[in-house]
């Protein structure tokens, strides 16, 4: 591969097409080698080195900042209800005490906001068990409760077995009256010490992607809708309620979520947000 080209991890979610489609498209000029998988992929081959610059976890950052730059204003995220980060339970989620609640593998952030919201925030403890919803389902089972999310939620989100959802988006809005950042871009250290000005114009572009996403949301929604996932009313209400920002609101609920970790003892302190330049 040409040394000049610069590894990038895109997530296989719908929630980032307005900032992939324009780079997919040739719409904005890039210097990007593509690599596409869920979020939990993601992380694993930027902790290894396998990628110069990704869309991961928020969990992903503050595990390592040492290994990491935050991409200025670049994130993924809900100011209120995310639609697709949704517990689904046969029961309300204050009841689950005990339970035991599937989460899907896919998901570093999600699994995380869902503990300290179930700890903190509801005051219940229950058990956690990592499995395929999708597959549990179509086999006939009903867990008592199942996190799921990115298109898997959107699909699921209105199971008629299931009466109770909770919108993780909206809940931690409720608690703490700001946004949550489920996903950051980050640049690893040493490829920013490895490719210099390249990794300076990727992520140039990559913000001239975001703003050609937000110029243009109707072609979004229609690209979006070819996944039959939601009809165009809905899908434009998907989109409307996230968040692509990372300003100083989007920072402060990062950082107290990240603060919640640290309390619980999941990461050892509350990272500073260390941005690229």
């Amino acid at each position: 591969m040409d040394e000049r080209l610069v590894r990038l991890g895109r997530s296989s979610y719908l929630n980032v097409l307005p900032l992939q489609h324009p780079l997919d498209a040739g719409l904005v000029p890039h210097n990007f080698a593509m690599v596409s998988g869920p979020p939990a992929e993601l992380n694993n081959m930027m902790a290894q080195g396998l990628l110069d610059v990704s869309a991961n976890s928020s969990v992903e950052y503050a595990r390592s900042p040492e290994s990491y730059f935050l991409v200025p204003d670049l994130a993924i995220g809900s100011r209120g209800p995310v639609m697709s980060v949704i517990l689904l339970s046969l029961v309300p989620p204050e009841d689950l005490g005990g339970e035991t609640v599937v989460v899907s593998a896919q998901t570093h952030t999600s699994a995380m906001l869902l503990r300290i919201l179930f700890s903190e925030n509801l005051k219940v403890t229950p058990k956690y068990r990592v499995e395929n919803a999708t597959a549990l389902l179509e086999q006939g089972k009903r867990p008592k409760a199942v996190l799921a999310i990115g298109n898997e939620a959107l699909r699921l989100r209105d199971h008629p077995d299931y009466p109770h959802r909770w919108d993780l988006g909206e809940a931690w809005r409720e608690w703490t009256g700001l946004p949550f950042i489920f996903g950051v871009w980050l640049v690893r250290r040493r490829a920013a010490q490895e490719l210099g000005s390249a990794l300076t114009d990727a992520c140039s572009a990559m913000l001239a992607a975001k703003a050609w996403g937000q110029e243009h949301p109707d072609t979004i929604v229609e690209l979006a809708c070819r996944s039959g996932i939601l009809d165009p009313e809905r899908m434009r209400q998907y989109f409307a309620g996230l968040v692509y920002d990372l300003g100083p609101a989007e920072q402060e609920g990062l950082t107290v979520f990240y603060s919640h970790l640290a309390q619980a003892g999941i990461i050892p302190k509350v990272p500073d947000l260390v941005f690229f330049e």
